[in-house]
């Protein structure tokens, strides 16, 4: 999904100084990255990154969000969760990282970097690396639903600071899939955090701001991860500057 695409989504807002009780409750602790999978429910390769990404989605430091791409649908079996912005998504990454193609299982670490969404050490490491080198998440991000309404918090920049925008990614409760045709024939896999729509919320220019989005978005037990994302060359997605998330229920596997 590009940010072109993103930014024209209208949406009733209010952007506040964040200021008083109201604007601070909530407050969680700074995750320690943000992880974006690119699956496919037709991928022979994907079925161990998926077991891998749902402890990922299970990790209170971690905001995990899975992207369902639809370009293996030929292959026999169509992704019930898959919709062609998730695959816009990655063509975008694939741009800004200046690749030659898309593939999966792909694991993008705070919009920086991308991995083997397969394996888990290449995961640890590149979390490692960017925390380790000052590219981990910098700015404070907290969200919250209040009323009909989420109250999403964005703390100052440390120093100076790109434009950003605040995306919302609204994805589905945990659920078990049968595929009943393609690679993966016969196997009951459970997807989690996958994602059903984003919208921009608003746009950051470095210092602490309060907006409110309304909640209705949000699927049944699903929940929401709010990236706060600089845009690089050509409206492509940059670094994650800072993210949260929110549940609306405690998350059970449908199926």
């Amino acid at each position: 999904m590009t940010f072109g695409y993103v930014f024209r989504v209208a949406l009733v807002l209010l952007a506040l100084p964040l200021l008083g009780e109201e604007a601070t409750a909530g407050e969680s602790a700074r995750p320690r990255g943000v992880i974006e999978l690119f699956t496919s429910q037709g991928c022979a390769t994907c079925p161990p990154a998926d077991k891998i990404f749902e402890k990922l989605a299970n990790s209170t430091d971690l905001v995990a969000i899975a992207y369902h791409v639809d370009y293996w649908d030929y292959l026999g079996w169509r992704d019930t969760l898959s919709n062609s912005e998730s695959t816009d998504r990655q063509y975008s990454y694939m741009r800004a990282f200046g690749a030659r193609s898309v593939y999966t299982p792909q694991a993008v670490i705070n919009g920086r970097v991308h991995v083997n969404g397969g394996k888990r050490s290449e995961i640890d490491a590149a979390f490692r690396q960017l925390n380790s080198s000052g590219e981990g998440l910098s700015v404070d991000v907290s969200v919250r639903h209040h009323g009909d309404s989420l109250i999403i918090n964005a703390g100052p920049a440390q120093g100076i600071a790109p434009k950003a925008y605040v995306m919302l990614v609204f994805f589905a409760p945990p659920q078990a899939v049968r595929m009943k045709e393609g690679e993966n024939e016969g196997r009951v896999i459970t997807y989690w955090n996958s994602v059903t729509n984003v919208q921009a919320a608003g746009v950051w220019r470095g210092e602490a701001t309060t907006y409110e989005v309304p909640a209705r978005n949000i699927p049944e037990s699903g929940g929401c991860a709010v990236l706060l994302q600089a845009v690089g060359k050509d409206g492509v997605p940059g670094p994650v500057l800072g993210a949260a998330s929110y549940r609306k229920l405690e998350a059970q596997p449908r199926g």
